[in-house]
């Protein structure tokens, strides 16, 4: 009876352990589906929304992955280069949410850009900053309060502030947005103590989600955000980072440097674009000589009185001025999408620095241009001003060891004869697999392999030997091309074996030659103080040089093609806007930037804000008819078109 009644019983625990398992998996299924029905329905809101006010009718990668982060609540860090549209990440979800998003800006000008932005874009934003007056400032914390704003910016600095504080802890805070958040890392290539301070706010709100945001990030850089915000089961999205609508070339500096730049700018007539230089002094010059040469240009670096400078922000963004020559000091704000070159009159000092500054090219997603003019002297300069800088602060060695490791991988850059856009995607940390990025000078094998490269190399350490590594490049030079000065007379180096020995090279090969042996370690450049106290620059002999000329170490140098101008060649399906038109379409295109720019100055925001020259150009191609055609257009939501359709579909009509 106990056996029986055993076997009874364990068969109707069965049963009843297979009936609340066949529920449990109803119910687990019917969990599922629902969520996926949810999840479905958000999916499609969310791309109503971005229809709706931003004209956007397909997301462009990584988008929609970081988008569902911020409506999952889930903490998210999104590494999108220039152009790639990190705002519309938190922009979106913000509107779709509904409470406030609450986004962190290093600059008033970015803050203000984003604001003027949403607004012609239909949606409630408002920034709360220092250069608001009183009233404004309380009208619009006004407006916090009762919950009529979507996206509140501020600075960090502001952020962390007791009074702002409270206020956030009254309203219905869904989320915060950090963004240009590279700042917030040490080893970020634009790091801000004020930045540091936002990992206070995982304590001071522990239930908000935090989404970090920034166009350059190495993993380095990415693992200490995360550390430093205290991001929790964050969603890491590394977008792609090869800028495929970019053509980048390097060029050696030589001869006169405005008549490099010159021939640049000159391929782009009353087009925007940037000219980057190392010191205020070179912008002032250089600034000076454009403007005498008739290019509409302004200078900008923190020398500059802060009125000045913001006037010549504001002439750049509302199209005013062609050209702005500027430091370092001229960037993260400059939301300008029309941008259609940036020249580096010097190098920058450090890839994530050029892939930024560079990346302000294009933002439209149209062709753009970036030429960077570099001399190998570039190098000794930034580290000068790296160490000097960090004597003055007090800063530690290893960020000076660390800034320097990337000045050195900047020069690389700058020396190794592969291709650009390959050694940059893969600077970020990700795989270039093609065989050619047809835009870049070495793809279009503007800069090549010299013959005999080893040869040559052992002749300038050779001549190097000889001179007992106690002279620098320029009298380096004049040795090896056989120079007849007195200096050379004085010393005797006339009679010595390699005098004359690359006396049909010229000048800047040689020079180029040089530099490219010192930083592949054959050669060093170092300081010496002369017996009347001078500090000189000379040049000597490394280890590796001694390997070289045994031919036990190969060394490579390379030369430009690109001698009088930095011209580069135009490559299939780079052309520029103005290329490949007809004239009709071109004064379309002329008459609805006028129109665009009366608008702007109308309502005090700059051109690109009523439509970017990628919506112009894509009207020119479509020639919508009607209102629903070009509602379709990319760019042009309900609201720019109810505001603007009727005047630019007369133009097109009339065209």
């Amino acid at each position: 009876m106990r056996e029986h009644f055993g076997v009874d019983k364990d068969k109707h625990a069965s049963s009843q352990f297979a009936d609340s398992s066949d529920e449990r998996q109803g119910n687990r299924t019917a969990t599922i589906y629902k969520n996926e029905q949810t999840q479905s329905s958000r999916d499609a809101e969310l791309q109503s929304i971005v229809a709706q006010f931003w004209g956007i009718h397909e997301f462009r990668p990584l988008q929609r992955e970081a988008c569902e982060a911020v409506l999952n609540a889930r903490d998210s860090l999104v590494v999108m280069p220039t152009g790639g549209g990190k705002s519309l990440c938190y922009q979106a979800p913000a509107v779709l949410l509904g409470g406030t998003t609450v986004v962190v800006s290093p600059l008033i000008s970015l803050m203000k850009d984003q604001v003027d932005g949403l607004k012609a874009c239909g949606i409630n934003a408002v920034r709360l900053d220092s250069s608001r007056d009183l009233a404004c400032r309380l009208d619009e914390a006004k407006q916090v309060l009762l919950g009529k704003v979507q996206l509140l910016f501020v600075s960090p600095e502001r952020l962390l502030q007791d009074e702002f504080c409270e206020l956030l802890r009254q309203i219905d805070f869904k989320a915060l947005a950090i963004d240009e958040a590279h700042c917030v890392s040490h080893w970020g290539h634009d790091f801000r103590p004020e930045y540091r301070q936002l990992g206070r706010l995982r304590k001071l709100f522990p239930h908000v989600s935090l989404h970090a945001y920034t166009a350059t990030a190495t993993e380095r850089v990415r693992l200490d955000i995360v550390k430093q915000l205290e991001l929790k089961d964050a969603e890491i999205l590394i977008g792609d980072f090869d800028r495929s609508n970019l053509q980048y070339s390097v060029v050696s500096r030589h001869g006169s440097l405005v008549d490099q730049v010159l021939s640049v700018i000159e391929r782009y007539p009353k087009q925007g674009g940037i000219v980057y230089c190392i010191s205020r002094a070179d912008v002032d010059e250089l600034c000076a000589k454009l403007v005498k040469a008739g290019i509409s240009a302004k200078p900008y670096h923190a020398g500059m009185p802060a009125e000045a400078r913001v006037k010549t922000q504001d002439a750049f963004l509302q199209e005013r001025c062609d050209v702005v020559v500027a430091t370092v000091a001229f960037g993260m704000g400059i939301d300008r999408s029309n941008v259609r070159y940036v020249i580096h009159a010097g190098m920058p000092k450090s890839l994530e620095h050029y892939q930024q500054e560079a990346g302000r090219a294009g933002r439209d997603g149209l062709p753009a241009e970036c030429v960077l003019l570099h001399s190998g002297s570039d190098f000794f300069t930034w580290k000068g001003l790296i160490e000097r800088s960090a004597r003055e602060a007090g800063i530690d060695n290893a960020y000076v060891e660390s800034a320097i490791a990337h000045l050195n991988e900047m020069s690389n850059y700058c020396r190794i004869g592969s291709c650009r856009h390959g050694i940059l995607v893969r600077y970020f940390g990700q795989e270039f697999s093609k065989e050619s990025c047809a835009a870049c000078d070495i793809c279009l094998g503007q800069t090549i392999a010299v013959d005999d490269g080893q040869v040559l190399a052992q002749k300038i350490l050779s001549c190097v030997a000889r001179l007992k590594g106690r002279y620098g490049v320029s009298y380096l030079i004049g040795v090896l091309r056989g120079d007849n000065t007195k200096n050379i007379r004085d010393r005797g180096h006339q009679a010595i074996s390699t005098y004359g020995i690359l006396r049909e090279q010229s000048i800047d090969d040689l020079r180029d030659w040089i530099f490219q042996l010192i930083h592949q370690g054959a050669l060093a450049q170092e300081q010496i103080e002369t017996a009347a106290g001078l500090g000189v620059s000379v040049v000597s002999l490394t280890k590796n040089a001694w390997e070289v000329m045994r031919n036990e170490r190969q060394v490579k140098l390379m030369q430009s093609l690109v001698k009088k101008k930095a011209q580069v060649r135009k490559s299939p399906g780079r052309a520029s806007i103005s290329e490949a038109s007809s004239d009709a379409d071109e004064n379309l295109f002329d008459a609805m930037r006028k129109l665009r720019r009366t608008l702007a100055d109308e309502r005090k925001v700059p051109p690109y804000v009523i439509f970017s020259d990628a919506t112009l150009k894509e009207m020119i191609q479509v020639r919508p008819k009607t209102l629903a055609q070009m509602r379709m257009v990319h760019g042009i939501g309900d609201k720019k078109l109810q505001q603007y359709g009727d005047m630019f579909l007369q133009l097109i009509n009339e065209a």
